[in-house]
């Protein structure tokens, strides 16, 4: 039984991985290109650590002269040989285009600052909008199933030897690397390496999830029936209501789940107040909704 379940799953992953496979490969090297354009416009021309290897790559370039790419090319060559003795085949064969292919775009693009005139003396606008340009491309990467190699291998590593979340991972990886930027290009680049590594993270997953135009209500009240009224006939939209136990009492209890555009949340959030001020519920971003009427 768990082999045919087994295969089943795999059945599943394979089809999903087979769908719209030419346009997410796609959407993976408009990415690379994006990521590798954005570093050679705004990060290595001003000596700015966007973190991961990229970073490590702008500090080596600015002590010994040595070629972007080439400490890209390397750096993920070495990690995918210690990823294949520490994560295995499987998880290292997914990393294997990202790391080949990047630094290759990182090369290509190496003078588009010839043809692409950037003015670096408002320093604030080019870290901002070069963030913004780097985390749209590395959210196009990953929202195509891809990743860029790198230090997302080391992560992996990281997370999984140290016992650790991947997101303590990437905070302490990148964040060693974006650290030591201090004692190469001192404390003002260190102030704008910092915004770049915040704003990378929030566009990036802006663009993985997208901009949420729906909020999720999940209510508990005393007053369910008044609650569900107002939401079906005042609202004019749909609420399930599913069993729920609490933790602490054990007590049975009914939660009520309602999905509405984010701009009438404050019609449901005031009138759940009106309603029962002891009721209490939970608000949070719904970025895809399907199904329904």
């Amino acid at each position: 039984m768990g082999f045919i379940q087994s295969r089943k799953r795999d059945l599943i992953l394979q089809k999903i991985y087979e769908k719209s496979k030419v346009k997410r490969f796609f959407q993976f090297l408009v990415g690379c290109f994006i990521v590798a354009a954005a570093f050679n416009l705004f990060f290595s021309p001003n000596n700015l650590v966007p973190g991961g290897v990229s970073g490590v790559s702008v500090i080596l370039n600015a002590l010994f002269g040595i070629d972007n790419s080439l400490v890209i090319l390397i750096s993920a060559v070495i990690l995918l040989i210690l990823s294949y003795f520490l994560l295995g085949k499987e998880k290292t064969s997914a990393s294997v285009l990202g790391s080949l292919l990047f630094p290759i775009f990182v090369k290509l693009t190496s003078n588009i600052d010839v043809y692409i005139d950037i003015d670096s003396s408002q320093m604030l606008l080019t870290t901002i909008f070069g963030a913004v340009l780097y985390g749209f491309g590395a959210g196009m990467i990953f929202k195509a199933g891809y990743t860029s190699g790198g230090t997302d291998i080391l992560n992996q590593i990281m997370s999984k030897y140290l016992k650790i979340s991947m997101g303590n991972s990437i905070l302490l990886c990148d964040g060693i690397i974006v650290l030591s930027s201090v004692f190469v290009f001192g404390i003002n680049k260190l102030m704008y390496s910092i915004i770049i590594l915040y704003i990378v993270s929030a566009i990036t997953d802006r663009v993985m999830l997208g901009i949420s135009d729906s909020k999720a209500f999940y209510i508990i009240t005393n007053e369910e029936e008044k609650v569900r009224n107002y939401i079906l006939k005042y609202l004019n939209h749909g609420v399930t209501i599913f069993n729920a136990k609490g933790g602490y009492k054990k007590e049975r209890q009914t939660v009520l789940l309602c999905v509405l555009p984010t701009k009438e949340y404050y019609k449901l959030k005031e009138g759940l107040h009106e309603i029962d001020p002891d009721s209490f519920f939970v608000v949070t971003d719904a970025y895809e909704v399907f199904g329904g009427e």
